[in-house]
């Protein structure tokens, strides 16, 4: 499917009916990576309309020569949220830049009604562990160099269904990836209003984390407490940046927990704006 918003094509892929449920991927990747950690466990789960954006420069959405920033991708998303979704209350997942992003908007959205953050970067990254496979039993064999490469630096553990996940979910998309147009965006990497300077959030918010994310690292995730009182907050071992892949059962069991709390929050909401 494609939305256009203010003159840029985004494509996104839905799924299901009910509670709209906006999911961000990281960079590098599309909506592939972030749908295939999520979909097993909203197959469980009914009565939430997930949508899957591609974020500019990655997947099936340009770069458009109009966004030069976090702040325009954030305003995309903004236009994008009003098209799609409109005044309903709905909720966020991020996956490391999709994190950042996604913080972000539950500050200018008053709709949102809880986000949940899965290994997220922010303005800054402070100290990270260096890389370390804890897990080796697999050899990638048919994979080229360069993608052998990328599994092996991005994965801490290495498996025959991690890799099968890194072929599904993770390899597809760099051929996709317009990097010239991601180094252009990025530049202007810190946002404009920085989620941290805002009013301390007030809704149920998860954040997991993974001991050897040798990307994000885990201190700064843990450090996002103070902003969010009604927070929970894990650090996983035997995960790194790829814990939707590594960890996959925990993680579901965090976001379902999550979606079980943003329930409750919303219980007192007139009739008609309430979660299912």
């Amino acid at each position: 499917m494609e939305a256009v918003v203010s003159g840029v094509p985004v494509h996104f892929v839905e799924h299901g009916s009910g509670t709209p449920v906006l999911a961000l991927h990281g960079a590098g990747v599309d909506h592939r990576e972030i749908a295939g950690g999520l979909e097993p466990m909203f197959a469980r789960i009914p009565g939430f309309r997930r949508l899957y954006p591609d974020l500019p420069g990655m997947g099936r959405t340009p770069a458009h020569a109009s966004l030069n920033s976090n702040d325009d991708v954030l305003d995309l998303l903004l236009g994008f949220i009003d098209g799609t979704i409109g005044d309903e209350p709905f909720l966020m997942i991020g996956q490391s830049y999709g994190g950042y992003l996604a913080r972000a908007v539950a500050h200018l959205r008053p709709q949102a009604a809880g986000f949940a953050l899965i290994c997220p970067i922010g303005a800054h990254t402070g100290s990270v562990p260096k890389h370390e496979v804890l897990v080796s039993s697999v050899s990638p064999a048919g994979l080229d160099a360069e993608s052998e490469a990328s599994f092996r630096s991005y994965f801490v553990v290495q498996t025959d269904e991690t890799l099968k996940r890194f072929q599904q979910f993770v390899a597809p998309a760099a051929s996709l990836v317009d990097e010239q147009g991601l180094a252009r965006i990025f530049s202007q990497w810190e946002l404009r209003d920085r989620p941290e300077s805002a009013a301390r959030y007030p809704r149920p918010v998860l954040v997991l984390v993974g001991r050897q994310d040798a990307t994000a690292g885990y201190a700064d995730g843990l450090a996002l407490a103070r902003d969010y009182p009604r927070g929970t907050f894990a650090v996983l071992d035997r995960a790194g940046h790829a814990l939707l892949h590594e960890q996959p059962a925990l993680v579901q069991a965090f976001l379902a927990e999550w979606i079980e709390r943003v329930r409750e929050d919303q219980a007192p909401v007139r009739a008609g704006s309430r979660l299912p």
